[in-house]
């Protein structure tokens, strides 16, 4: 594990099974790479709470909730390569996964400790960034 630019912390682990190259359409593989990110976490311990949360903000792509009561707000970034996924996540977007996630807590009186994470899925495998900030 070593820090990213974001202040959170990168877990490089390779997944040879992931083809993305069989997935043709855009949601298709947005709806694939959410999948294998959802997974990815099972394998890990986290306990899926919800998926695709939609609300006036933005979206938010899995919700997940670690052994130790954390509440993880992950954003899916699929693309061919790594530069090319986490260029996609910028500060606004950033932004409006906070503003989504934090109208989510309210909405379902939630109390708990929470960051917002990211997973990149390339062909080459799968990245989680956890506790990216802005």
């Amino acid at each position: 594990m070593y820090r990213n630019v974001f202040g959170g912390f990168i877990r490089r682990e390779k997944h040879t099974s992931l083809s993305l190259a069989d997935v043709m359409h855009t949601r298709a593989k947005g709806s694939y790479a959410e999948t294998r990110g959802c997974e990815y976490l099972r394998e890990r311990g986290l306990r899926i709470i919800d998926r695709n949360i939609y609300n006036r903000f933005g979206e938010i792509d899995i919700i997940a909730l670690s052994k130790d009561n954390v509440l993880h707000c992950v954003e899916v970034k699929s693309a061919e390569t790594y530069e090319q996924a986490i260029n996609n996540i910028t500060p606004s977007k950033l932004q409006k996964l906070n503003r989504t996630l934090q109208t989510y807590l309210q909405q379902k009186q939630l109390h708990f400790d929470y960051c917002i994470d990211a997973l990149i899925v390339t062909k080459e495998g799968i990245e989680w960034i956890e506790n990216i900030t802005l």
